[in-house]
């Protein structure tokens, strides 16, 4: 699997602080903090591959503890994730052999289960097969315990702190959205804005879209919404419409998407709450959305109905009504639109609340062209409710701006930057320069490939009793070793390659396209075919006569990879038409503003707007030949931005504002004060060969104008059109006085 670059970060340092907690005496607490949908299974068993691997750590089992059944959808997450290489092996408690956990073993179990004295994993019995003789078995062997507690925060009490001591693992392993921060020992934390920047979750969370905006107020590193209580009826229309806008986008964009809409029930604990329930499914009914016709699916205690597809992003389910019982561990992508009422009780939007509707339907493919997909998207009646801290900060937004019916289009060419993976990863380009470099050292030649096997200093080295059966076995034509010794093969394989990829990180792929070049170099110069005789190719490979003269290569072919990727520049995306967003969404973050010529209806701005943006916004409205202005956002592909070049390379430059004129003209213009205005030379160099550029292709009367633009100390604005000498805070004598 590909890991993103905030899960190898994430990785990197789990199994640094995990490692060296391992090392040290007692019961060892670390907690890894990462947002839903950020791929916490994926990192957790990442991490557990390496800690297996890391030869300074000793040898270690581990149970894999979660609440309802969640730990059988981790199990089968694992079972998946560690198919090829084989790193651990995933058990149940009926799956145990010899009483006890083997190295490298991860049993999974329920953790209410061993919470229960009556229950039979728990239990003592003649034949000694209870958890309790199965770890005491285990440490006889000098193994030590990790225990991994997934969705942590359900577990924090009184009695799961006697059962960890019960357990007394070597290290506790604490994964949780929202864990509970009791003074561990160490915290590995995933930022919510890296896992939107990869596109595995959506850019943000959308309230009340089409309604008046919400008020908030924040006290303590808390927000409080206050909003407009509204009909159940209005409040399920406005969702089931914006259901159907999203199709529509998505069949627009050829995306096989069909975006779910999630019904949230109360609790049924009065008429109230089943009156509410009642008018939900007359409005479904009345919108053609039955259980009787697939699209609609429930997902209640004693009821359910359409649920066999209900995950897949191509089901024929268009509504889901649920309870709060199917939040944990429930995995639906494709889920973009949730519907919260009055007899909601939590009313509080926290990372589990919002988790239903955050996964991006399509994590591999990331965010999409149409901005619209990229969010998520609540309605409710709900006249109050909290934003919980972690999602504070401009995830959850509350404010919607929408572009004016007078609008004509721009047709601007506008880039944005592509990001490129192989700065950190090994690509398929790799194997070409391994044979390269196999050619150049005479690689063939050096080789001795009879009676070759793997080195036992190399196995040594691993210091791992697992492989103590691989000594003293020799490779001779076709003969074949056991499977268990195959395995063990690939394993040092794997230890190999993974200790010759440095400085790149030595994920999956990464080791893959490497082993693939050292499998060609076989297949070609020494007509050796991996699928028969990779047993035969590793122990010549690992043998103590070749070790050296393969990881030779390997390092000169890593270093010419590193150059060729260094010299390779990171490409931009050309947009040929781009033109200002239908419609934007902003945070608790922004204010409302009143601007009448704002192309963007109403307008909102950011809490710290800085100075000499107010400023130019104040001339803009003032000014008689403008028609409207465009505030402009940055780093997104949805704003504008030119090209321009800093030490050789092409970036993009967002400028702060974009302005219709009356006569057909369209403005350019950044606002800059001070020392930033220093620090614009290339984006100012980069704007006005843009602008020229462009004219030159564009009708006479849609022509570009603008540039860099700043107030003087006297309150006169001026802007920089190239003329004389260069751009210079100190000395404006070159800029022109700003006159439209």
């Amino acid at each position: 699997m590909n890991l993103k670059e905030y899960q190898e970060r994430a990785v990197e340092s789990l199994l640094q602080k995990g490692a060296g907690l391992l090392r040290r005496d007692g019961i060892r607490r670390m907690i890894f903090h990462a947002p839903t949908g950020s791929g916490k299974t994926v990192m957790a068993a990442e991490f557990l591959k390496q800690l297996a691997d890391d030869n300074s750590v000793a040898p270690f089992a581990c149970i894999w503890t979660a609440p309802g059944e969640l730990h059988l959808q981790s199990k089968e997450k694992l079972t998946k994730y560690y198919a090829d290489s084989r790193a651990l092996d995933c058990v149940e408690f009926s799956n145990l052999t010899d009483r006890q956990i083997d190295e490298s073993q991860i049993l999974f179990v329920n953790w209410e289960s061993i919470r229960q004295e009556k229950n039979i994993i728990i239990r003592e019995n003649e034949r000694d097969m209870y958890l309790g003789k199965v770890l005491e078995n285990t440490r006889a062997t000098g193994r030590k315990i990790v225990l991994l507690i997934d969705e942590s925060h359900y577990h924090i009490t009184d009695i799961s702190n006697e059962l960890i001591a019960d357990i007394a693992p070597n290290l506790i392993v604490e994964v949780s959205a929202t864990p509970v921060l009791r003074d561990p020992d160490e915290l590995i934390k995933v930022q919510l804005e890296d896992v939107v920047h990869e596109g595995m979750i959506k850019k943000s969370v959308v309230v009340n879209q089409g309604f008046a905006g919400a008020v908030a107020k924040e006290t303590k590193g808390k927000v409080n919404l206050t909003m407009t209580e509204r009909s159940e009826k209005v409040v399920l229309k406005q969702a089931l419409a914006k259901r159907a806008q999203l199709a529509d986008a998505f069949a627009d964009n050829g995306v096989a998407v069909n975006p779910l809409m999630c019904v949230q029930l109360g609790t049924l604990r009065s008429q109230v709450d089943q009156d509410v329930e009642d008018v939900i499914r007359r409005v479904l009914a009345n919108s053609g959305v039955t259980t009787k016709n697939g699209k609609l699916a429930i997902w209640l205690s004693n009821e359910k109905a359409n649920l066999n597809r209900l995950s897949e992003n191509d089901s024929e389910v268009d509504v889901l009504i649920f309870k709060q019982a199917i939040a944990l561990g429930w995995d639906c992508p494709r889920a973009q639109v949730l519907a919260l009422f009055r007899d909601w009780k939590d009313k509080i939007f926290s990372v589990q609340t919002l988790g239903r509707i955050m996964r991006m339907p399509q994590p591999d493919t990331g965010h999409y062209a149409s901005d619209e997909l990229n969010k998520a998207y609540i309605y409710t009646n709900l006249g109050q409710v909290e934003i919980h801290q972690e999602i504070v900060g401009g995830y959850v937004h509350i404010h919607t701006s929408q572009r004016i019916d007078a609008y004509s289009a721009l047709k601007l060419r506008s880039v944005h930057s592509l990001r490129m993976r192989e700065k950190t990863r090994i690509a398929r380009q790799f194997g070409a320069l391994f044979l390269q470099a196999a050619e150049e050292m005479k690689l063939k030649e050096k080789i001795k490939t009879k009676n070759q096997r793997v080195s036992e200093m190399f196995i040594s080295d691993l210091e791992r009793g697992d492989v103590d059966a691989i000594v003293g076995e020799t490779m001779v034509g076709k003969d074949k070793m056991q499977l268990g010794h195959s395995a063990e093969l690939q394993k040092m394989f794997d230890h190999f390659v993974r200790d010759n990829l440095s400085p790149y990180y030595p994920e999956d792929r990464s080791i893959g396209n490497a082993k693939k070049a050292i499998y060609d170099f076989f297949g070609g110069p020494l007509l050796m075919d991996y699928e028969d005789k990779f047993e035969n190719i590793i122990n010549i490979v690992l043998s103590e006569s070749n070790r050296q003269h393969f990881a030779e290569a390997m390092a000169r072919a890593v270093e010419r990879y590193r150059q060729a990727v260094e010299q390779r520049k990171e490409p931009l995306q050309v947009a040929s038409e781009w033109e200002v967003p239908e419609r934007v969404t902003h945070s608790e973050n922004y204010r409302l503003v009143k601007a009448s010529k704002s192309v963007m209806q109403p307008f909102y701005a950011p809490n710290n707007q800085s100075g000499p943006e107010k400023k130019f916004i104040e001339l803009l409205e003032d000014h008689e030949k403008v028609e409207w202005w465009y505030k402009n956002g940055e780093r997104e592909s949805m704003y504008f931005a030119s090209p321009y070049k800093a030490i050789g390379e092409e970036k993009p430059f967002y400028v702060d504002f974009i302005v219709r004129f009356l006569d057909g003209r369209i403005g350019l213009f950044d606002t800059k004060q001070g020392f930033t205005i220093d620090e614009s030379r290339d984006k100012s160099d980069g704007l006005l060969a843009y602008i020229k550029k462009e004219n030159k292709r564009r009708n006479a009367n849609e022509q570009l104008t603008g540039g860099i633009v700043t107030q003087t100390d006297g309150g006169v604005w001026k802007i920089y059109r190239g003329k004389g000498s260069k751009l210079n805070s100190a000395n404006l004598d070159n800029w022109d006085a700003l006159d439209w």
